[in-house]
This record gives C-alpha cells, structure tokens and sequence, in this order.
C-alpha cells in the first residue's frame, strides 16, 4: 500500500466507521469510555435531570412556556437546555412496561371504561450523543470543540468564537448557540452537555444520572452499558412489549454509535430523533481527493498551454 493510500485509509477510518474515539484522537492508554444509556421505559418525567444539570452547570433558564401540544414546558434541546425530557402523548397499544415500582390506582369514575381515554404517554430524556464520529468536532476551526480523554465531547467556551458552523453540522440538532439572557457572558458561544467533564475528571457522576431517582439514566464504561442495554430489550420482548428498541447502540450505524444511547418504546421519529443519522463530514476524504484531482487536472492543462505558448 502506498503512502497516499495509507493515509487516505486513515483519514477516511477517522471520519467514519466504528473506532474508539479517544485513542483516536491521540490520547495514549485512556480510561475507558464513557456514557449514558437512557431507558426510556422508566422514565418518569420527573425532569430532575434538567435541573440537577442547569444547577451544576450554571445553565441559564429557558422559556419555560407550555408547548400547546403537550405538558413539556422546556420545549427541546438548545444552548439553555442541555437535557430535555419530552413529553409524548399517543394512543396506548399493546404491552406496558414493568416500572418495578408500586402503583396506585384510579379514583373511582362512574365512566365505563370503554368510554375512558386509553392512551400513553412516552416519556425521554435526550442530551447530546456524544458521537464516535462527532461532526461538530471535525468543522470546528478554532479547537473550541475537542475529544476528551473519556472519549466525549466538549466545548471550551473560552476559545468559541460562534461561528455556528458546529450547528448546522451536527445531524442530531443539538448544539446551539446561546441567544439570551442579554446579560450573560456566553451570549453568542456555541453550547451543549460536556457530560459533566469536571465531574468526571473527578471521579464523579454526571449530575443528571446522579438526581434520576428511576436509574433511567445510567452512566459507565459505554462498551458495559451497550450490553446493559441489549439486556435490557430482551427483558422488555420478553414481556410482550416487542416496540422496544435501541438507538444510538450500533458501532456500524451512520455515525460510528454514539456515547449516549437510549432504548425507545416506538420509532425514533416520534421522539423528534433521526431515524438513520449520518454524520455530515463522512464525504470529506472523497472531496479532498476529488478537489485535489481537479486541481492536479488544472495544474497539468495550465502547464501544457504554457507549453505549447512557448518558442
């Protein structure tokens, strides 16, 4: 294989395909990496994992206004909204989910059941995914946005210049830049989860895992909570609830699987979420070669009439 070829390889390897992203980025003998698995089918919609992360990280408030659509008040994921729990209303059908957990029932209604609304609601709560090929990253021009050694993905505020060019490049609409209040001193700097790095770097847990008090949210080495989560899944078709799946789990999915992954309990587009993300530098290496080609062609045609021009 030819140095050129070799190289190609790698830079290709680099922005797509399943690979562990710390080494990767240079990083010799890292810990293990870590991340969030999100069980969805025990989340409560107690949304603690908002405010245990707007606490720790000194997130400002969002615009806290019902939607019109739905009892969530903290609309989606943005600079003033690092995790977000949604709220999702729909029919019910088949199985439900055993929480564990003890229950109470209705009061009691002189309606006969068959007049009473069944429904469900599908409760979330989404953060950034950590990618293994992280688009955000790879467009960054100033080093703002860098891999840590726990294979994450973090914004250094300082160094942010707010260019945007992290938000349109992010296949899951997460990163954002901060618009507001007037007064804060991240006005204008592209912002997200950092899954709590100073946490981390001090042998903690993220703040949203810490305050969940269903362990819908899990944090640990991804490689143990990829097979927590399969686990987990057999456990849910086992019970009859076979709309159970995984997002974000798969090494060979578009963007190399992600560090935070989740089990849904119906199609990922009703969770506001991609179905088949791929992340946006994936043909980067392809237009280098095609760019460099036409130039080489460029080159060759300039030289040659400059040629023929010559006595």
């Amino acid at each position: 294989m030819s140095l050129r070829e070799s190289l190609s390889d790698r830079l290709a390897n680099s922005l797509f395909g399943p690979l562990d992203p710390a080494p990767n980025a240079g990083y010799d003998d890292p810990p293990a990496r870590k991340g969030f698995f999100t069980d969805t089918s025990v989340c409560i919609g107690c949304k603690a994992c908002e405010v245990a992360c707007k606490e720790w990280n000194d997130v400002p408030e969002n615009a806290f206004e019902m939607l019109g659509t739905s009892y969530d008040n903290s609309h989606s994921l943005n600079a003033n909204q690092w995790r977000h729990v949604a709220f999702i209303e729909k029919p019910a059908t088949g199985a439900r989910a055993d929480l564990g957990m003890p229950t109470v029932g209705a009061p009691p209604s002189d309606t006969p059941d068959d007049e009473k609304p069944d429904f469900q609601w599908l409760m979330s709560s989404d953060v950034c995914k950590h990618c293994t090929h992280a688009a955000c990253l790879d467009v960054c021009p100033t080093g703002s946005l860098f891999r840590s050694e726990f294979g994450t993905v973090v914004v250094q505020d300082e160094i942010c210049n707010g260019c945007g060019y992290c938000v349109a490049a992010c296949p899951y609409g997460v990163i954002d830049r901060r618009h507001g209040p007037a007064d804060d001193p991240k006005v204008g700097i592209a912002q997200k989860c950092t899954l709590c790095y100073d946490r981390l770097t001090d042998g903690q847990r993220p703040a949203c895992a810490q305050a969940c008090p269903t362990e819908s949210i899990l944090f640990g080495d991804v490689e143990e909570l990829r097979r927590t989560a399969e686990e987990r899944v057999a456990r849910l078709h086992e019970q009859g609830i076979m709309d159970a799946r995984l997002y974000g789990n798969d090494p060979e999915d578009g963007v190399g699987g992600t560090g935070a992954s989740f089990l849904l309990l119906d199609e990922p587009e009703v969770y506001g979420l991609p179905p088949d993300p791929v992340v946006t530098t994936k043909d980067l290496p392809a237009m280098y070669r095609q760019a460099a080609t036409a130039a080489a062609v460029f080159l060759a045609g300039a030289a040659a009439a400059f040629l023929r021009r010559k006595p």
